[in-house]
C-alpha cells in the first residue's frame, strides 16, 4: 500500500478545514483511523513499522508511535509478534455500502414530504434581495432602546437564574402579552392563559402534538401557510385543503361529515398568502361548527398589527367566552425574526398542558430576551415602534402598488389587501411562476411562487403568480425593483 499516496490525498481532502491545522502527529493519526474506517485499510493488515513509515512519510518517529498508540487505544489496531495489526471491528468497507442503496440510512417518509423550501433571505453584495415575504423593516427597528431594555435585563440575572425556566415562560412577558392583546386585538385573556414559544412553528408543533393524535384530520387553508402543513405532517396528521375565498376558509357542507377535522388552522386577520380577511359571518359560522364537531381551532393572527385600510376585526378568539379558539402570536413580524418569541393563548385547562409538554419537549430559555421584551412592552417603546411602523408600511405598499400599476399592466393581477406586510399577484401572462421565481434570483429579486402554497396539486394551475413583500422594500427602490421584476416576466415570456 502506498502510505505517502494515502496521507497526500488525505491532507488534499482537509485542505481548507480546521482539520488541516492539525498538528502532523494528529493528521497522521486521523489519515490512518479514516482509512480503516473506510475500508482502505482492511482488518488484519499488518501496518508498517513505525521506524518505517517515518521514514517513508519524512516525519518524525514519534509522530508514528504517537498515532499508534492511539489507534490501539481505541481499537483500531492491536500490537501482535507480528507488529502493528489492523483490528477486526466488524466494519463493512465503505465502497460496498455506497453501492447497495438499501444500506445507506435513510429520511423518513415524513420527512421527505414536507413543505416547501423556505423563504431566500440571504443577501446580495450586502443589499437583501427585493420582495422578501415576511421580512419587517430591520433598519427602522429602534435598536437602541432594545439594547438598553437588554442590557438591564442582564444585569438583573444572577447565576441562579441561568438554568431552563418554566416552560410556560416568563411571569412579567406573559402579563405584558396579555394586557397587549386584550386591549389591541379583543382577546380574551390574562397571564395564566399565555404560553411563551420560540416562534410560530414551534407553538404549531406543540398544538398539533398537545391537541390531536396520530391519524386526526388537520384542516388547512388552500393555498395555505407551509409551515402548519409540515408542523402538521410531522405530528402524522391527515392534513386536508380546504378552499378559501373572499371572506376567508370556505368549506363545502358536506366535509364537515366526510372529514371532520380535530384542528382547523386559520389566518383570518389577513389570509396568508392571498390577503383576504375573513368576514364576521363566516368567524360565527366556524366557532358554532366547529364547537358542534368538537374542533380546536387554531388562529394565526401574524400580523394583524398592520391594517391599512377600514377598521380591523377582533380576534376569533375574543367573539365567544368558550370559544374552541387557540390563538397564536409572533414578534417576528412586528420587531424582529431573530428574537425568536412567539406565544400561545389558551384556555387555562389547555394552558396548563401546554406548558406540560413543552416542559418535556422544549425547555425554555432566553430569560434576558424575555425580560427586556416584557421591559419594552411595558414602557411603551413597542407601541411606539408599531405605529411608525404601520406609517412606514403604509408608505411602502402605496409606492408598490404605484409602481405595479405604472410597470406591470397586463403581466400582473393585483390582490391588494387591507393590511399586513405582502400583496399577492396572479400571473396574467402564461408563465411557471416557480421557473420566473428562480430567474430572478439573479436579478436581487426573492420572487416567491404562489402556485407551491396550493396544497393539492390540482389547484395549483389556477393559482400562478407571486407573493411580494414590501416591509423591508425601500420605498426609493421600488421602482427599479419592479421593472427589474417586469424585465423577468418578459424574458420568461419570451422563452429567452
Amino acid at each position: 500500500m502506498d502510505y505517502v499516496l494515502m496521507f497526500a490525498e488525505y491532507a488534499r481532502e482537509v485542505q481548507g478545514s480546521a482539520d488541516a491545522r492539525q498538528s502532523r502527529q494528529q493528521r497522521l493519526y486521523a489519515c490512518l483511523r479514516a482509512a480503516i474506517l473506510r475500508g482502505t485499510i482492511a482488518s488484519g493488515t499488518r501496518l508498517p513499522a513505525s521506524r518505517v513509515l517515518a521514514q517513508e512519510l519524512g516525519v518524525a518517529r514519534n509522530s508514528v508511535l504517537y498515532a499508534y498508540e492511539q489507534l490501539a487505544a481505541e481499537g483500531f489496531v492491536a500490537g501482535s509478534r507480528q507488529g502493528t495489526v489492523v483490528a477486526d471491528v466488524g466494519l463493512t468497507p465503505q465502497a460496498d455500502a455506497i453501492e447497495h442503496e438499501e444500506g445507506k440510512p435513510r429520511l423518513s417518509r415524513r420527512a421527505s414530504n414536507i413543505g416547501r423550501p423556505s423563504d431566500d433571505y440571504s443577501e446580495v453584495d450586502g443589499e437583501p434581495r427585493a420582495f422578501v415575504p415576511g421580512l419587517p423593516a430591520l433598519d427602522a427597528f429602534p435598536i437602541r432602546q432594545w439594547r438598553r431594555c437588554l442590557e438591564r435585563a442582564w444585569r438583573s440575572v444572577d447565576s441562579t437564574r441561568l438554568d431552563f425556566m418554566s416552560a410556560g415562560g416568563n411571569v412579567a412577558l406573559r402579563e405584558a402579552i396579555a394586557n397587549y392583546v386584550r386591549v389591541s386585538r379583543g382577546v380574551r385573556c390574562d397571564a395564566a392563559h399565555v404560553v411563551i414559544t420560540d416562534g410560530t412553528q414551534s407553538s404549531l408543533d406543540l398544538c398539533a402534538r398537545t391537541l390531536a393524535d396520530a391519524g386526526d384530520t388537520a384542516w388547512m387553508e388552500d393555498p395555505g401557510y407551509g409551515g402548519a402543513q409540515a408542523a402538521f405532517q410531522c405530528a402524522d396528521l391527515r392534513v386536508v385543503p380546504v378552499p378559501v375565498d373572499a371572506d376567508g376558509l370556505a368549506p363545502p357542507p358536506a366535509l364537515w361529515r366526510e372529514a371532520p377535522p380535530k384542528l382547523i388552522y386559520i389566518t383570518p386577520s389577513h389570509q396568508y398568502p392571498l390577503g383576504s380577511v375573513m368576514s364576521l359571518e363566516r368567524r360565527l359560522m366556524l366557532l358554532q361548527a366547529a364547537s358542534a364537531c368538537g374542533a380546536w381551532i387554531l388562529e394565526d393572527d401574524y400580523d394583524s398589527e398592520f391594517r391599512h385600510q377600514g377598521t380591523p376585526l377582533a380576534s376569533l378568539q375574543g367573539l365567544a367566552p368558550d370559544a374552541p379558539v387557540v390563538y397564536l402570536g409572533t414578534f417576528s413580524k412586528v420587531m424582529f425574526p431573530a428574537l425568536r418569541v412567539a406565544f400561545i393563548v389558551a384556555p387555562s385547562v389547555l394552558a396548563h398542558q401546554l406548558v406540560k409538554v413543552a416542559s418535556r419537549l422544549m425547555p425554555m430559555g432566553r430569560l434576558a430576551e424575555q425580560l427586556a421584551l416584557a421591559e419594552f412592552i411595558d414602557s411603551g417603546y413597542f407601541t411606539q415602534h408599531l405605529r411608525r411602523m404601520r406609517k412606514l408600511y403604509g408608505e411602502r405598499r402605496e409606492a408598490l402598488l404605484d409602481a405595479l400599476h405604472r410597470h406591470m399592466s397586463g403581466l400582473l393581477t393585483v390582490s391588494a389587501g387591507a393590511g399586513g406586510m405582502h400583496l399577492s399577484a396572479r400571473l396574467d401572462m402564461p408563465v411557471d411562476d416557480i421557473a420566473v421565481s428562480e430567474a430572478a434570483r439573479a436579478h436581487r429579486l426573492t420572487l416567491r411562487p404562489l402556485s407551491p402554497f396550493c396544497l393539492d396539486a390540482a389547484a395549483r394551475a389556477d393559482y400562478r403568480g407571486l407573493v411580494l413583500g414590501y416591509g423591508a422594500l425601500d420605498a426609493r427602490h421600488t421602482d427599479a425593483a419592479v421593472r427589474r421584476m417586469r424585465g423577468v416576466i418578459e424574458a420568461m415570456a419570451r422563452g429567452t
